[in-house]
């Protein structure tokens, strides 16, 4: 199972001041060099966070499977067919929302959404989407050409812990439909220390992507120690592999 680190909150510190650090490259870096799979960064359309050169930075410079995450616009493809990184992610984007707050409507979003799916595999990237652990959005993402999905984590890692368990059988569901589908099954948002396990646990589930709570306490730990007990914590759960 691969962790991906979302380095984007270090972007986020950086554009505080406004200066060049810390610099969300040598996060980057440092999170490989840890033992981090992948590294993921959302180019949002605004720029919050992070910025085009810091995308082209580390696909340039860091050895990482780089998963970028990216709405369905004109924009974005474009860049993505330029870049050509190994992945990508399909998520929804509203300006006004501080984090992505559900998965993509595949049902609801017409030619558009299938047409970015067709340019995107055509440059040679593994397309995902980031949907809810719906059957009908599953069946949608694969009808669609989609070669992986992301269930959306957060209702179940921002749930009080009694509350988890229907939320945590709805998404071991949606893991065994996308197998079924055909479909690679990853999984993020929101995930800590305390929540990872019931994710690494579900076998389907061949990568999470992490990020706020990541880096977060990075500030406190570490960026190494914090990539190693994530690591770990997943190692637990699947039996060291």
């Amino acid at each position: 199972m691969r962790l991906s680190v979302n380095i984007d909150h270090v972007a986020t510190l950086r554009n505080a001041r406004g200066g060049s650090f810390p610099d969300p490259v040598e996060a980057a870096r440092i999170a490989m060099a840890a033992g981090a799979d992948g590294i993921t960064m959302h180019l949002r359309e605004d720029r919050r966070h992070v910025r085009d050169q810091d995308l082209h930075r580390v696909a340039a410079e860091v050895e990482a499977r780089l998963n970028f995450e990216m709405a369905a616009t004109e924009e974005m493809v474009g860049i993505a067919t330029r870049l050509r990184p190994p992945a990508c992610c399909l998520v929804p984007e509203k300006r006004q929302e501080l984090t992505t707050e559900g998965g993509l409507d595949v049902i609801a979003a017409g030619p558009h959404l299938a047409e970015a799916v067709r340019r995107l595999a055509g440059a040679g990237i593994e397309v995902s989407i980031f949907i809810e652990a719906d059957p009908r959005q599953i069946e949608a993402a694969a009808r669609i050409g989609a070669q992986a999905i992301e269930l959306h984590t957060g209702t179940y890692a921002d749930a009080p812990a009694a509350d988890r368990p229907p939320i945590l059988a709805r998404l071991r569901a949606g893991a065994a439909a996308a197998a079924a589908a055909g479909l690679q099954c990853h999984a993020g948002h929101g995930l800590t220390y305390d929540t990872v396990g019931a994710i690494a646990a579900m076998p389907e589930v061949s990568e999470v992507s992490i990020g706020h709570f990541l880096i977060g306490q990075s500030v406190l730990e570490g960026l190494p120690a914090v990539v190693r007990r994530f690591k770990a914590l997943i190692a637990a759960e699947r039996g060291g592999v």
